[in-house]
């Protein structure tokens, strides 16, 4: 994946572009807005762009703003110094994705990108019918039988996981990899209560079974008449 780094302190920079590409990530850096805002548009534009928000020429907020403008979608996230929940706002409202306020730990700021490069794939993908379960990435809805289906964050992207594989076993392995990146512990019953309130809200609450456990092996989302 690649990332576009807008940060005009070359020793944060620095320090921006080693983490990333220690772990594995295609870094290009540059030290004001208007470049950043010209290199989101070319032709092969980065994965996702880490904009600071007091960069010259044209802070991170305004480039944020422009390319939303001309129907950019590139995922982007604003750091800055300003914590105020006020500053957040203004962030989000300019068409940012997410916001990390300094200082900063650099395994957040890696998941927190991983993430929004995930949610960013899902825009691509058709929703998911199962039966009367229809699960909509882009649109991050979910609904059984016309009904919506109210989820968390991260019990949405394991349904989405399961839907998209609907009737393979999907292992505890790949949901960790795959929803958190790898950053929870593989003994944890983290999985295991998430998949407890999914069954709640997705099964229970209508009558039906239609997410099993495999033993040993994983969890399996079955279309109708194969559970």
């Amino acid at each position: 994946m690649r990332v576009l780094v807008a940060e005009d302190d070359v020793r944060l920079a620095a320090v921006l572009a080693q983490g990333l590409l220690e772990a594995g990530w295609e870094v290009e850096t540059v030290s004001d807005g208007n470049a950043a805002y010209s290199r989101a548009l070319a032709d092969d534009p980065p994965d996702v762009l880490l904009l600071d928000w007091m960069l010259p020429g044209s802070d991170g907020l305004t480039v944020c703003r422009r390319l939303r403008a001309v129907g950019v979608t590139t995922p982007v996230l604003v750091l800055t110094a300003r914590g105020e929940v006020r500053d957040r706002i203004h962030g989000l409202d300019a068409g940012a994705d997410d916001y990390l306020a300094k200082p900063f730990d650099l395994d957040e700021l890696l998941a927190r990108l991983r993430a929004l490069v995930r949610r960013a794939s899902y825009d691509d993908q058709p929703a998911v019918t199962v039966g009367d379960l229809v699960v909509d990435a882009g649109a991050r809805r979910a609904s059984r039988n016309g009904v919506p289906i109210e989820l968390s964050s991260r019990e949405f992207d394991i349904l989405w996981l399961l839907a998209s594989r609907a009737g393979r076993v999907v292992s505890r392995l790949t949901i960790l990899d795959e929803v958190w990146d790898g950053d929870t512990d593989l003994r944890s019953n983290v999985i295991d209560v998430h998949l407890a309130a999914i069954r709640a809200k997705v099964d229970r609450a209508f009558g039906t079974t239609s997410i099993t456990t495999v033993r040993g092996a994983g969890y399996r989302l079955d279309p109708p008449g194969t559970s």
